[in-house]
């Protein structure tokens, strides 16, 4: 896997990687097991310091390995990883040791982090996890420090997304209900010379 497309994004500027309200990867590892889930419900929260929140059922492994490690992983698919969405949003590791192999999930490093970045993403960011017990408890509800940011720069650069300008396979999936999924659609820009 190159990361020649694939650049840094300002921590003030990460929460745009989530803020159109994709279906997002989630993934995290702890005692030398990693897991993927997919998840609807993330949310941009702050941009200074950057956080976010995420809802993550209480039967799934990866949040299992989120609490015990205390990191997490939310990345962006794109269109053509939409069946692995939909695959790792309904196999648990806890069924189907396997899962991650079956799904085709392979993993990049980004130095300086040791958490499990899935392949193939248009985006990535990094997370430390802030832990509020009751919350979590009672919701389901997860917050999270955006550490690092990365995206692909051929569809997120200076800041902002550019579905217009790039290939409609990297846009982002949002999924609806039944293994449908909607890809994010034409952009309007309401904005006259700059301002509104």
């Amino acid at each position: 896997m190159t990361l020649d497309h694939i650049a840094p994004v300002e921590l003030e500027k990460s929460y745009r990687l989530v803020n159109h309200g994709p279906t997002v990867l989630v993934s995290a590892r702890h005692d030398g097991v990693a897991d993927v889930m997919a998840a609807a419900w993330v949310c941009g929260l702050d941009y200074s310091p950057a956080k976010l929140t995420v809802v993550l059922d209480s039967s799934t492994m990866t949040r299992k390995l989120l609490e015990a490690s205390g990191k997490f992983v939310i990345q962006v698919p794109t269109v053509v990883q939409a069946r692995l969405t939909y695959a790792l949003g309904h196999t648990s590791l806890h069924d189907d040791p396997e899962k991650l192999v079956k799904a085709g999930v392979e993993f990049l490093d980004f130095e300086g982090h040791d958490q499990p970045f899935v392949v193939g993403c248009s985006a990535w960011l990094a997370c430390r996890l802030l832990p509020e017990a009751e919350i979590q408890n009672r919701y389901d509800l997860f917050f999270g420090e955006i550490i690092a940011g990365w995206a692909d720069t051929r569809v997120f650069r200076d800041g902002h997304w550019r579905f217009e300008e790039a290939s409609s396979s990297l846009r982002s999936i949002h999924y609806v209900a039944g293994g449908q999924f909607y890809a994010i659609g034409e952009g309007i820009d309401v904005a006259l010379n700059g301002k509104l």
